[in-house]
């Protein structure tokens, strides 16, 4: 190989190196779901709060709260009407409004999402709607019509279903958030999708 076509490989290879690390995905672990037949009436929010112990969240979990431990505390989400309060809990964030989704039955999930600055998903879309709470750093949220910033201490409602988004690490720190999503329990729940 001559020292030409040598420098080339090398570039290629450098400039491969460059875009993986640029792309690293972001991490996303399912944190706690559960199936519900029904959602409350009216205009829905989910609301955050912590609590002392797991099963102080536990006793103050309504059929559609989900109380998990992530971060170093004890979270309750839950998906119900503005302005709810849990006994014994600290107020976090109140997000929505949510859009609704038309399905037969429901999946209600917290994801912790996690990654250093540039890690995205690839494009994908989920058949119901999606909140974000950023813990550390800044996420955005790419979709059809342009990108969402939400930074650490702020809550934002998503898209509604079957939209295309891609979600990144777009801060000079590393991100953690938690996602709330609500979604048709019978379908798929993410698929691939593509942006313009």
């Amino acid at each position: 190989m001559d020292r030409t076509h040598r420098i080339a490989v090398s570039c290629a290879v450098c400039l491969f190196a460059v875009s993986a690390f640029a792309e690293a995905p972001l991490l996303i672990a399912p944190l706690i779901e559960k199936r519900v037949e029904q959602l409350p009436d009216g205009t829905l929010f989910w609301r955050i709060e912590n609590f002392a112990t797991l099963s102080d969240a536990t006793a103050g979990a309504s059929p559609t709260s989900l109380a998990v431990e992530a971060a170093g505390k004890v979270w309750l989400f839950t998906l119900g009407p503005r302005g709810g309060r849990s006994p014994n809990a600290v107020e976090v964030a109140e997000v929505g409004p949510i859009p609704r989704v038309s399905a037969k039955t429901w999946l209600l999930r917290i994801n912790d999402a996690s990654g250093p600055p540039g890690s995205v998903t690839p494009i994908h879309s989920h058949p119901g709607s999606e909140a974000f709470y950023v813990l550390e750093g800044r996420q955005g949220i790419r979709g059809a019509h342009g990108t969402m910033t939400v930074e650490a201490g702020m809550a934002e409602a998503g898209h509604g279903a079957d939209q295309a988004m891609q979600v990144s690490s777009s801060g000079p720190t590393a991100l953690h958030a938690l996602v709330m999503f609500v979604v048709d329990a019978d379908r798929p729940f993410s698929s691939p999708a593509t942006l313009p």
